[in-house]
């Protein structure tokens, strides 16, 4: 399971191959994607979350998922426990979903403090080692920018999570976003934080309106920090 196109105004273009695997996943991502099919927004006790990685690989199998990553706050720490124990699962027969690297990270833009989904990533590239030490960076390594360049030095692909929960407007962030390079943005999310996940109508419908119209990546994720897959 690995560890992992034309221009759009107003866009930098991305350093991400087109051909990147995970591209074509997150292009078919709609509002039915989560949670029973991909999930790239998930916690596991490696940062903040409740779930050991293997507790939180099982109920991705229980759940018939596809594809998903671990997305801890500035570790990577979860992946290979996730990975190995997905193994062992196919060993005695069991399909399993394809696991993804991942990690969340803090940054700066427009001014605001937001937080970046990585995907796709080289585990242990060098270019990312600042950002999977536990904590946020401090100094100029804080900015999108340089972070977005990480990102893809490293082999991954950037995006934006939760673009509706911060304190500038999505479409600002969205916008600035774009113009540094990102890949894309969590479309849909559930900013109602529901006992079961579901995606907050309105809300994504017109983050996912706005990164089509961009030409950016659309992804999905529970953003689960609790016992459960299916929710936060």
């Amino acid at each position: 399971m690995p560890a992992g196109g034309g221009c759009v105004p107003n866009r930098r273009r991305s350093q991400v191959p087109a051909d990147h695997p995970l591209v074509q996943v997150l292009a078919a991502v709609d509002a039915q994607s989560c949670p029973t099919r991909l999930n790239f927004h998930c916690h596991t006790q490696c940062s903040d979350g409740s779930l050991e990685p293997h507790a939180l690989a099982d109920q991705a199998i229980a759940m018939g998922l596809e594809h998903f990553a671990v997305t801890d706050h500035h570790s990577i720490a979860a992946y290979q426990p996730a990975r190995a124990h997905l193994e062992e699962r196919q060993r005695r027969g069991q399909r399993v979903p394809q696991l993804w690297s991942g990690v969340e990270i803090s940054c700066l833009l427009e001014g605001c403090l937001v937080h970046v989904l990585a995907l796709g990533f080289e585990l242990h590239h060098p270019a990312l080692a600042p950002y999977v030490r536990g904590h946020a960076v401090v100094g100029p390594g804080l900015r999108a920018s340089k972070v977005r360049q990480a990102i893809h030095a490293a082999g991954g692909l950037a995006l934006l999570a939760h673009p509706a929960r911060y304190r500038r407007p999505h479409q600002q962030l969205i916008a600035a976003a774009a113009q540094l390079g990102f890949d894309g943005a969590e479309a849909f999310y559930d900013y109602d934080m529901s006992n079961r996940w579901q995606p907050t109508p309105l809300v994504c419908d017109t983050i996912a309106s706005q990164l089509q119209g961009l030409g950016l990546l659309r992804s999905c994720g529970t953003d689960t920090h609790g016992l459960a897959l299916s929710g936060r």
